[in-house]
């Protein structure tokens, strides 16, 4: 099963008060970015934020950890009263752009330019 886009369509609504922030589809589901950092998956049509100490501490009891997808990492599955809740909702987004790195920049392999 993959993402509705009615699910990528209501999150992004919740977090419109988030400037640069988008999706892209990815076989099916989605990646979440903000400030162009993935900072959550969105797949099955649930929300999957990437983790964070600073993440844990500001849901509390509303923590949970969930996998995307079979092989994935962990990542905090958002209860979907959190994700009803706007502020809270962009609050926990905010945070977790804040304290993820930003991708690093993959070097292009030059023996690759001949295959």
């Amino acid at each position: 099963m993959s993402t509705q886009l009615s699910t990528i369509e209501y999150i992004l609504d919740q977090l419109s008060s988030i400037e640069k922030i988008r999706t892209r589809k990815m076989f099916g589901e989605y990646a979440l970015y903000c400030n162009e950092k993935v900072v959550a998956l969105v797949c099955d049509d649930d929300l999957f934020i990437k983790i964070t100490e600073e993440g844990k501490i500001f849901l509390g009891e509303e923590y949970e950890e969930g996998f995307p997808y079979p092989g994935a990492h962990s990542f905090i599955k958002m209860n979907p009263k959190i994700i009803e809740n706007h502020e809270k909702l962009c609050e926990i987004i905010r945070i977790t752009e804040k304290f993820i790195p930003f991708p690093k920049i993959k070097k292009k392999n030059p023996k690759r330019d001949f295959l």
